[in-house]
């Protein structure tokens, strides 16, 4: 199933998308309901609901409303993982994580990103020139949990990933260098655009999939999901080691090799810049730079 949040006529929906992608269909939600998108329905269904009722009625064209990030308001930080492709370790060896002594096959690099930085698949991302002017991208697959959940053990990890989506993570190399700890890097207005839309896991295989990147139409990042250091159930399991994870909580996986820093010299995005990031059976995001 994909499940979309989405704004209609000013108000926003949530409803499942069509297998074509070309029409979605509302859930019978109240506005409140409606208001934090899918995180509504993966906490009713973690509670032991069921789905609510889809107005196939109502539907409409995907291409006549605003596709919002599925979960437009986690209910916390995004979770995230730094370091965690092979080739891309490599290509930041001498950068960002020169003085990190620890081995990349030993802990992921852990970090969040403040809610409120979260936009749509869409959206436009606003460069924060008064602070940084080297703003890079990072195509990124996001796992979203779908039971809580304490002490996951790597065999039964993938029994709490509800679905997947696609996440850019935006970081201003720069500051996270300044400040060592991440997440003031990562954490600028706009700065984590996600969607399409939230597909369900009994749908697509996420430990299985493929990620691109395309700068202004030029690939510059395809990686499958294969190559990580840290697997799916490796996150899970160190992640929610002492830490409970909720339905609903946001795991963004880490980036393939090929972002602005790692080029020689770096190339950071630019105002009118288009980030466009596609994921295997997820989808696309696309996001002009301004």
């Amino acid at each position: 199933m994909k499940i979309a949040t989405y704004q209609l006529h000013g108000e926003r929906c949530v409803g499942v998308v069509s297998e074509d992608g070309k029409s979605v269909a509302p859930f019978a939600l109240t506005k409140e309901e409606a208001r934090v998108g899918a995180l509504g329905i993966i906490q009713a269904l973690a509670a032991g609901g069921a789905y609510p009722k889809v107005v196939d009625k109502d539907a409409v064209l995907v291409a006549d409303v605003r596709l919002e990030a599925p979960i437009p308001v986690p209910r916390r930080n995004v979770w995230c993982v730094g370091r965690n492709y092979h080739a891309h370790a490599k290509e930041l060896s001498a950068t960002v994580f020169k003085d990190n002594s620890t081995k990349t096959d030993e802990w992921p690099i852990v970090f969040t990103k403040v809610p409120e930085c979260v936009v749509g698949p869409f959206d436009e991302v606003e460069l924060p020139t008064e602070v940084s002017d080297k703003i890079d991208y990072e195509a990124e697959l996001a796992v979203i949990i779908g039971k809580q959940g304490k002490n996951i053990s790597r065999g039964d990890a993938m029994n709490y990933v509800y679905g997947y989506t696609v996440v850019n993570d935006v970081t201003a190399r720069d500051v996270q260098i300044r400040h060592q700890q991440w997440d003031m890097g990562k954490s600028f207005d706009t700065f984590c655009p996600m969607g399409p839309w939230l597909v369900t896991a009994d749908e697509l295989d996420g430990t299985k999939s493929r990620v691109r990147c395309w700068v202004n139409e030029e690939l510059r990042q395809d990686g499958p999901v294969e190559n990580m250091i840290f697997d799916i159930p490796a996150l899970i399991e160190t992640i929610s080691r002492g830490i409970t994870l909720y339905p609903g909580d946001i795991i963004a996986t880490g980036t393939p090799a090929g972002v602005g820093m790692g080029m020689s010299p770096p190339v950071y995005i630019k105002s009118g810049d288009v980030i466009r990031v596609e994921i295997d059976g997820l989808g696309t995001i696309e996001n002009k730079f301004r």
